[in-house]
């Protein structure tokens, strides 16, 4: 079954994209949710017209997001945890990560940054996805705070 989809959902496409589903996820889960709209034939045209008058939108929206992507791959961000022997007490998370953007005035979803488990200090490397072409990566200096 074709489907229009209306919000971005993993692993199956981005918002406008036709995808071909089997019915039961469709009917059952994308269409009741409002990810996704059946894609008859009006559907379609409606899509392509909406499409061609968003393009230089879009061009603008992918500009930008390529701009901010290489703004933060040459920005050091210092990540300052409580730590014991090299041992983090937790982990640093996508939210850590995004709190460090913003006190660097770089606003970004913590939703969109990808980080693997960090469990101690050290350097490390986090994926942010800015736009569904435009990844970015930041360089991570995982480091203890001082006892004082």
């Amino acid at each position: 079954m074709e489907v229009i989809l209306i919000k971005d959902v993993e692993n199956l496409g981005y918002a406008n994209d036709i995808v071909n589903v089997k019915p039961g996820y469709a009917n059952n889960y994308l269409i009741p949710q409002g990810f996704a709209k059946a894609a008859t034939a009006s559907a379609k045209k409606v899509l392509a017209e909406n499409l061609r008058q968003r393009a230089h939108k879009d061009a603008k929206i992918l500009a930008d997001a390529q701009a901010l992507a290489e703004k933060i791959a040459n920005l050091p961000l210092v990540i300052t945890v409580k730590a014991e022997e090299g041992k983090i007490f937790g982990a640093v998370t996508s939210a850590d990560v995004a709190e460090a953007l913003a006190a660097k005035e770089i606003v970004v979803d913590r939703k969109a940054i990808v980080v693997d488990s960090i469990k101690t200090v050290g350097e490390y490397t986090a994926t942010v996805k800015l736009h569904r072409e435009v990844k970015a990566t930041v360089a991570l200096s995982v480091v203890a705070e001082s006892a004082e």
